[in-house]
């Protein structure tokens, strides 16, 4: 596979993680990361609006050529869950905005991808990211889920990939 840069995205509409992976030779490096945290003193909308501008931005800055993000987990709170869908269909926009194909990720299909269980720990999860990154992940809870993302989307890339070629 050829190199490939991709975005994973953690929604949330109080913190949204974000981060930038790149794989070349099925070597992981780290391009970009960080965390969206719009006020929570104005209207939703607003929220919504401060997701969208800077997930395009971070988009347009470091030029993935896709994105991955986290599928809203069904047990939750119905209201906790809306908000959280609308924030995750904003996310989804701005990748759209920017022509970027977007692939989901239950939450337990990611962290058993990356720790090898379903029901990994946030802590168990970032030291993972941190381990197959190089880095010491000195970074916030919400990004080491979305660089998680980026990396399960990388990783099926490949085993996809791997599993065409035996196929022919």
């Amino acid at each position: 596979m050829a190199g490939l840069t991709v975005i994973g995205i953690d929604p949330g509409s109080r913190n949204t993680g974000w981060g930038v992976v790149s794989e070349q030779s099925g070597v992981l490096s780290l391009v970009d990361c960080g965390v969206i945290r719009p006020s929570t003193s104005g209207a939703f909308s607003e929220r919504l609006a401060v997701i969208f501008r800077e997930l395009r931005a971070v988009i347009l800055r470091n030029a993935p050529s896709e994105a991955a993000v986290e599928q809203v987990f069904a047990g939750m709170n119905p209201a906790t869950a809306l908000k959280l869908g609308q924030a995750r269909g904003v996310a989804c926009a701005a990748c759209a905005s920017c022509d970027l194909p977007v692939s989901d990720y239950e939450p337990r299909v990611i962290k058993k991808t990356l720790v090898g269980v379903g029901s990994a720990e946030k802590e168990q999860v970032a030291f993972m990211v941190g381990r197959l990154l190089n880095r010491r992940p000195d970074w916030a809870l919400d990004t080491s889920d979305a660089l998680a993302v980026a990396i399960c989307h990388l990783t099926m890339r490949r085993l996809e990939e791997r599993l065409q070629h035996t196929r022919r």
